[in-house]
């Protein structure tokens, strides 16, 4: 069988999702009149391709598409139309306020989400520490996830999966949280990971400077819809003087 030199392939990926007018409480209890829906699509027709070991970067401004798009392919939601093909690669992401069960501890959280990427019991036993003390959470890896600061959040998803090593790393804003000293420790760690040539990488950000050292190549989305994919400098260049 002949391997893809792609790791992601997304083409004609439509996702979208119905959401509530504002309506009366009162009328709805009292005169039963139905909520009518909104059908938002957040995702039109974008196709790219992603060569096992790029780095791609993703801007567009806020409401663009960008998250859904980024968990439609990791799987969490599904395409209304399209297709999103890893080619059998095993895949994390990087956001905050996904994958974590808040009622657990931190411990619990990481065999969890580990379980979920398909590692074994005995990987994740071998992985454990590392990812703790990566973490620097100390005593609050046994409390539940549900006490913890955004910062926390964001240094427990992102030691998993620096630790754990996936095929394809899915990053959306997680490297801009997080205190002083964990936004650089986890910037250099993202950086020896993507070194790997056979590691692939998307990361949504709003921030230019991560996106143009880091990313061999930029897609910029604007409501949905794809408005440029190529090299990083011409396609930042360009969302810089549009965003003007």
């Amino acid at each position: 069988m002949i391997m893809s030199e792609y790791a992601i392939e997304v083409e004609n990926l439509c996702v979208s999702y119905k959401s509530l007018k504002s309506y009366s409480i009162k009328k709805h209890l009292l005169l039963g009149k139905k909520s009518k829906a909104e059908v938002c699509q957040a995702v039109q027709n974008v196709s790219f391709k992603v060569k096992k070991g790029e780095i791609l970067g993703i801007v567009g401004k806020n409401g663009s598409g960008k998250s859904t798009m980024l968990r439609a392919i990791a799987g969490i939601f599904a395409p209304n139309s399209g297709t999103v093909d890893l080619h059998g690669h095993s895949i994390s992401l990087l956001a905050i306020g996904v994958g974590f069960k808040t009622e657990l501890s931190g411990r619990d959280n990481i065999i969890l989400s580990a379980m979920l990427l398909g590692f074994t019991k005995e990987q994740i036993a071998e992985k454990m520490e590392q990812i703790i003390e990566f973490s620097e959470l100390g005593a609050y890896i046994d409390a539940p996830v549900r006490t913890y600061s955004s910062g926390m959040h964001s240094k427990l998803a992102f030691s998993i999966t620096a630790v754990l090593e996936t095929d394809i790393i899915l990053i959306d804003e997680v490297l801009s949280v997080g205190d002083a000293h964990f936004k650089k420790k986890s910037y250099k760690k993202m950086k020896e990971l993507i070194t790997d040539k056979d590691r692939t990488v998307v990361i949504v950000s709003h921030d230019r400077k991560t996106i143009a050292d880091l990313c061999d190549k930029v897609l910029w989305i604007h409501e949905g819809k794809l408005v440029r994919f190529g090299p990083t400098d011409e396609v930042l260049d360009a969302y810089e003087e549009f965003m003007k």
